[in-house]
C-alpha cells in the first residue's frame, strides 16, 4: 500500500470574532481500511450547497485576500445578527464539497475495494474539494470506461435531485411539475427526464436568453417570469399540463404564491359549479433552495386545498431506501452523458477558489455559470 502522506484540503472556518476565513490546510492522508479505497480528486462542482457552507452566512462583498502566495486566505465579515444561526461552527474548520470524482490510487484489502483499483468512480459524502479522498468502496460509483472524472463530478447533487423530483411526483399521487430557474444544469436535467418519461413539464425562467437554453433541448412549455404576459402564460401551461406540484428553487418573493394562484386558476376554470373556498384539488410547493433569500410571500388567493413546504433530497434518498437509491444510481451512470451531462463555464485549481474575482464569479450562482474545481491543477 502506497504512503500518500498529506494532501491539500480547503476548508471554511467561523471566528468568534465575526469572521470567516476560507484557506488551505495540508492533511494526513488516512490509511484505508479493509473496505476503503483513496481517491485522487480529479473534480469537484461548486454546487449552491456547497456555497452554503464555503460562506455561511458571511458578507461576500467584504471579502479580502489574506495569507500568503504560498499559503492563500480569504476572509470576510459575519453580521453580528447571523452569528448566533453559526454558533455551531464557531472554531471548527469545516471542509467543504458535496461530490467529486477522480481515480482510485489506493484500497483496502477486501475484494470490493481491491476491484476499483484504477477505476475512475464518483463520490458523495463530503469534504471533496481536497486532493485526495478515504471513503468506503460500497459509497463509491464506478463510472463507465469512456466517461471521465469531469462527466462524473456531478453524478448526485443534481441528477438525483431530478430524479426524486419525478419520484415524489408519482409518489404523492400528482401527475405533472412546476420548477423554477429551470434553465439550471438540474433544470434542463429534469427536462430530459421528464420528456422521456412523458412527463408534463412547466419551466419558470427569468429572461428570453435562459428561455431559449430550455426550447434549444425540447422543452414544451417554458414561461418568462420577466414578461408582463408571464401570469396568464404560466396559467394556461398549467393547465395544458395539469401540474399541480412545484418545486421551487427560489424561495424568496412572491413566485411560490403566484405558482399556487395558477394552479388554482386551473382546477377553478374546471370546476362546474362556485364554491367559495375554492376547488379541492390539492396543489403543493417545495422549496428546495433560496437564490432569494427574502421573505416568502404569499396572498391567499388560492383556496384551503394547498401546502408549502421544505425539501431536500437526502432525506428523501433515506426516505426511500437502498434498493430505490440503487436503481437511481444505476440510470445515472446510464445516461451520464446524455440525460445528466452536466456543462461547466471553467475549471479551476483548490488556489483559484480564493482568487477574489473567481470567487465572486462563482458566487453569483448565474444560470448556465457552474464552476469545476481541479484539486490535481
Amino acid at each position: 500500500m502506497a504512503n500518500f502522506g498529506e494532501g491539500l484540503q480547503l476548508r471554511s472556518l467561523v471566528k468568534a470574532s465575526g469572521e470567516l476565513e476560507i484557506s488551505l490546510a495540508m492533511i494526513p492522508i488516512a490509511e484505508p481500511a479493509a473496505d476503503e479505497i483513496v481517491v485522487r480528486i480529479e473534480a469537484t462542482p461548486i454546487n449552491p450547497s456547497d456555497l452554503g457552507l464555503l460562506l455561511g452566512r458571511a458578507d461576500a462583498s467584504t471579502a479580502k485576500a489574506a495569507g500568503s502566495k504560498d499559503s492563500p486566505a480569504v476572509v470576510m465579515s459575519i453580521q453580528q445578527s447571523q452569528m448566533a444561526a453559526l454558533a455551531a461552527r464557531v472554531g471548527i474548520p469545516m471542509p467543504v464539497g458535496n461530490e467529486g470524482a477522480g481515480t482510485v490510487v489506493g484500497a483496502g484489502s477486501s475484494p470490493e475495494a481491491q476491484a476499483l483499483m484504477g477505476k475512475t468512480v464518483a463520490i458523495l459524502g463530503g469534504a471533496m474539494y481536497a486532493q485526495y479522498r478515504v471513503v468506503k468502496a460500497a459509497a463509491a460509483l464506478p463510472l463507465l470506461a469512456d466517461a471521465t472524472a469531469a462527466d462524473g463530478a456531478s453524478c448526485f447533487v443534481n441528477p438525483l435531485t431530478a430524479l426524486s423530483m419525478v419520484e415524489v411526483m408519482r409518489r404523492e399521487g400528482h401527475t405533472a411539475l412546476v420548477h423554477t430557474a429551470a434553465a439550471s444544469n438540474l433544470g434542463q436535467m429534469l427536462n430530459k427526464i421528464c420528456l422521456a418519461d412523458s412527463v408534463g413539464l412547466v419551466n419558470i425562467v427569468r429572461n428570453a436568453e435562459q428561455a431559449k437554453i430550455l426550447t434549444d433541448i425540447g422543452a414544451q412549455h417554458v414561461v418568462d417570469s420577466s414578461s408582463v404576459s408571464f401570469m396568464t402564460d404560466l396559467i394556461a401551461a398549467v393547465s395544458d399540463t395539469g401540474a399541480t406540484l412545484a418545486f421551487d428553487a427560489i424561495g424568496g418573493g412572491k413566485l411560490a404564491s403566484n405558482i399556487l394562484t395558477a394552479m388554482e386558476a386551473a382546477a377553478v376554470a374546471k370546476m362546474t359549479g362556485f364554491s367559495g373556498y375554492g376547488s379541492t384539488t390539492f396543489k403543493q410547493v417545495y422549496v428546495y433552495g433560496g437564490l432569494d433569500t427574502g421573505p416568502t410571500e404569499l396572498s391567499r388567493n388560492f383556496g384551503f386545498s394547498w401546502a408549502i413546504g421544505g425539501w431536500l433530497l437526502t432525506p428523501f434518498l433515506q426516505k426511500i431506501g437502498p434498493v430505490e437509491l440503487s436503481r437511481l444510481r444505476q440510470r445515472v451512470v446510464t445516461e451520464l452523458k446524455t440525460t445528466f451531462a452536466s456543462h461547466y463555464t471553467r475549471e479551476i485549481s483548490l488556489k483559484d477558489a480564493l482568487d477574489l474575482d473567481i470567487l465572486a464569479a462563482y458566487n453569483r450562482r448565474a444560470t448556465g455559470e457552474k464552476y469545476l474545481i481541479n484539486p490535481s491543477l
